[in-house]
């Protein structure tokens, strides 16, 4: 079988073959209230048609989970001075405390898998997982393969996100999407990273 193949076969069995509660969780974070309140903390105010486009959600689903989360009071909406007939959302103070504590919990967890694992695999696997999201950010099912000039983008613009992180991180963890680190894990490594090449262009 070829590596790509097989390689494909493993992601797939860890993806959906070893789901645990744990894991279930996180993928409905990330796919519902709490990926809105991290489009927010970390752009700032929204409306709901950015929020959907960020989401890929239809306007029903982003609506259905507007309403809950003002129901919580996490976020509040405001007429857009641009355009009146739209609003904004924006997070509330409610709701930087409750996305603060999310991100405490996760990074508890994500901290002891780590400790499991050790340093260097721990390394190793941040870096290959930072490459990997980049190429699969760009690969359309319905769509050739990327072009040369859409794989240099996107790796350029996942550098800039890894910088503004690393930045957050410094500043105290502020809006960061894991919360607040007592101090920054991998924050040396970054800063020498950043002008490394990424990924090789195929």
């Amino acid at each position: 079988m070829d590596y790509t193949l097989e390689a494909v076969h493993e992601v797939m069995f860890a993806m959906w073959a070893s789901r645990s509660r744990a894991t279930r969780a996180f993928e409905r974070g990330t796919q519902g209230e709490m990926f809105v309140l991290r489009e927010l903390a970390f752009q700032g105010p929204r409306t709901p048609t950015q929020l959907a486009d960020a989401m890929g959600a239809t306007s029903g689903r982003i609506s259905s989970i507007l309403s809950r989360l003002s129901g919580k009071g996490w976020i509040v909406r405001t007429g857009d001075p641009a355009d009146r007939r739209s609003v904004v959302v924006e997070l509330s103070g409610d709701g930087r405390r409750a996305f603060k504590d999310h991100g405490d919990e996760l990074v508890a967890r994500l901290e002891w898998v780590f400790s499991q694992m050790g340093e260097r695999r721990t390394r190793d696997f941040v870096g290959l997982l930072g490459e990997f999201m980049t190429y699969l950010s760009i690969c359309d099912p319905e769509g050739g393969p990327p072009t040369a000039e859409q794989v240099r983008e996107a790796v350029e613009r996942n550098r800039r996100l890894h910088e503004r992180m690393v930045e957050m991180v410094r500043d105290g963890g502020r809006g960061c999407a894991l919360g607040n680190p007592p101090r920054p894990r991998f924050a040396s490594e970054a800063t020498s990273d950043a002008g490394r090449e990424g990924p090789a262009v195929r």
